[in-house]
């Protein structure tokens, strides 16, 4: 197909970028390092670090892994939430020429097991609120080497002392553990200081990360991810923000915020590497579930940059702080991981005056794959262009692509699509084309302009009597109601239509009932996209990012 989304680029937009720019991905932090060395390149809980101090600390935590004995292209897992050695770490691994292996911090020790004993890991970065995960499971596993961090770390002996004390004692957030000869983050970084570490030969091909993802086919396996896949996403995503980041006026230092957790994809690259690459200061929230604490941060700064999903938007909008935020200087609030729903986007443009950019991405694709133009003045309801050096095309079952304004599933390729998954080459046959498009398992449309609208995952569309009801749908018409505060739609057995609609609704009157729901959706949707069954709940399934978890609820309805 012939790239009709071109004609729409916004002005100094390119069609294609270069990842032979950059020998590797450590190529750009080695570049920002000298050219942004006195700012400030990370905020946590008031305590800031340097780009030098990142520099330095991420090059003796290198030297001290080196130290270890490990094998160019180890893995090494983090685990632990955004604080301020996340950065350190991330930037330690990579310059020592290893693999990032990127682990959700509030894994069970199932999960957690599994991810380790499938990529090898053999050294893990672990906070101490999660270390009792690990020791459960550490003998079943690789890991050999384990560096435990708190809270208190980089905070200053005095504050970081408090902290630590409160989080252990007063709040009970570190459970018992036992985890011999453990190394402590700071003593790590005191050590490696005196090392000199060996500079390996890094190149594109080489595995940066091995990103774990359910994928489209529900088994969890790694996305392999070289340095030219994240090199290619930083400058594709970078190229298509330069729209936002010329607007008048114009600010010094572009100020991000990293309210979704950096073990998953989207914050990795939207924040920490696009942040470190523009020389931005990163504002790191540990905890963004604590909405009153999120906002008392926000308050303190102007926000120019805000990656997020649908429900975070949401949570903010619907918090009485959200107000005591200054957005004047909001260059862009970015929507990705799930769909952004118009009643959220309708409300956060009117709030703030500006609108939520949806972007649109997975693990395997680094992640992104489309965006909206950063010039739009109103939620489009599409999930915008494909990217510079990106193809999209839906296709049918047998890879054909269907006509315009058809549905049927998004395909990508370009140089931001993973190696394959690791070690399981009969997964990425799957979902690779014969032609090399990477088959997403979403469902969505390309209009003549070549925009992109998703209409739902592949393996959450519901069949009620052969007819697909696709669940965002169903769920962006529930939402206009008004007192809906988010909901979910997903398919139960029905022994008449093999399935029907179940929507699980959290409303913030409590005296709404079911009939009322049902007496608003009637006339706007069609009979058999009807909820069958609404049920009102206190409160939704969610992952660590805060996407709502449809196949919890289709498990346990």
């Amino acid at each position: 197909m012939d790239r009709i989304w071109l004609k729409n680029y916004p002005p100094g937009v390119p069609a294609e970028i270069d990842p032979a720019t950059y020998p590797s991905l450590v190529a750009i932090f080695e570049e920002s390092f000298k050219t942004h060395r006195a700012k400030k390149a990370f905020i946590c809980m008031g305590a800031s670090i340097t780009f030098d101090e990142l520099d330095k600390a991420s090059l003796a935590l290198g030297a001290w892994l080196q130290s270890r004995g490990l094998e160019p292209g180890a893995r090494v897992a983090i685990k632990m939430p955004n604080v301020l050695q996340y950065p350190i770490a991330l930037l330690g691994i990579l310059r020592a020429g290893y693999t990032v292996v990127n682990v959700n911090p509030l894994y069970t020790p199932r999960e957690l097991e599994f991810q380790l004993k499938d990529s090898g890991a053999e050294a893990i970065i672990v906070l101490e609120n999660f270390a009792h995960t690990l020791a459960h499971v550490i003998a079943n596993t690789s890991v050999k080497h384990v560096v435990l961090a708190t809270m208190g770390d980089l905070l200053g002996l005095i504050k970081g002392t408090i902290v630590n004390l409160v989080v252990r004692h007063s709040k009970k957030m570190v459970p018992a553990f036992s985890l011999p000869g453990h190394f402590k983050f700071n003593d790590v970084i005191s050590t490696g200081r005196g090392m000199n570490m060996q500079v390996p030969k890094l190149t594109l091909d080489d595995i940066a990360f091995l990103q774990y993802t359910g994928g489209t086919t529900g088994v969890s396996k790694g996305a392999t991810l070289s340095h030219r896949n994240v090199v290619a996403n930083t400058l594709q995503a970078n190229a298509w923000l330069q729209p936002a980041l010329m607007r008048e006026p114009r600010v010094d230092q572009l100020f991000m915020v990293a309210a979704l957790p950096l073990s998953h994809i989207f914050a990795l690259t939207a924040c920490a590497l696009i942040g470190v690459r523009l020389g931005g200061v990163c504002l790191l929230i540990p905890n963004p579930r604590d909405i009153p604490g999120l906002l008392k941060e926000l308050s303190k700064y102007q926000v120019n940059f805000l990656p997020a999903v649908n429900t975070l938007f949401n949570a903010m909008l619907n918090h009485p702080d959200f107000g005591k935020v200054d957005w004047s200087m909001l260059k862009a609030a970015v929507g990705g991981g799930m769909a952004v729903q118009r009643s959220v986007a309708e409300r956060w443009l009117k709030a703030t005056g500006k609108p939520i950019i949806e972007a649109y991405g997975l693990s395997e694709t680094s992640p992104g794959v489309t965006a909206n133009r950063c010039d739009i003045t109103e939620w489009t309801g599409t999930i915008g262009y494909p990217f510079p050096s990106t193809d999209v095309r839906i296709l049918d079952e047998s890879d054909k692509d269907v006509p315009l304004g058809e549905a049927g599933e998004i395909a990508a390729k370009g140089p931001q699509v993973m190696v394959g998954y690791w070690q399981r080459p009969d997964e990425t046959a799957k979902v690779m084309t014969a032609d090399g498009f990477f088959r997403t398992g979403d469902i969505g449309i390309m209009t003549p302009e070549g925009q992109v609208k998703i209409v739902d995952r592949k393996k959450d569309m519901i069949s009620v009597s052969g007819f697909k009801v696709f669940p965002n749908e169903v769920e962006d018409v529930a939402m206009m109601q008004g007192e809906i505060v988010e909901c979910a739609a997903v398919g139960v057995p029905d022994q008449h239509s093999g399935e029907a609609v179940k929507l699980f609704a959290v409303s913030k009157s409590p005296t709404l009932t079911d009939v009322e729901l049902k007496r608003f959706l009637t006339g706007k949707l069609a009979a058999y996209k009807m909820p069958k069954y609404i049920e009102f709940r206190k409160e939704l399934p969610k992952t660590n990012v805060g996407k709502i978890l449809r196949r919890a609820l289709r498990d346990n309805p």
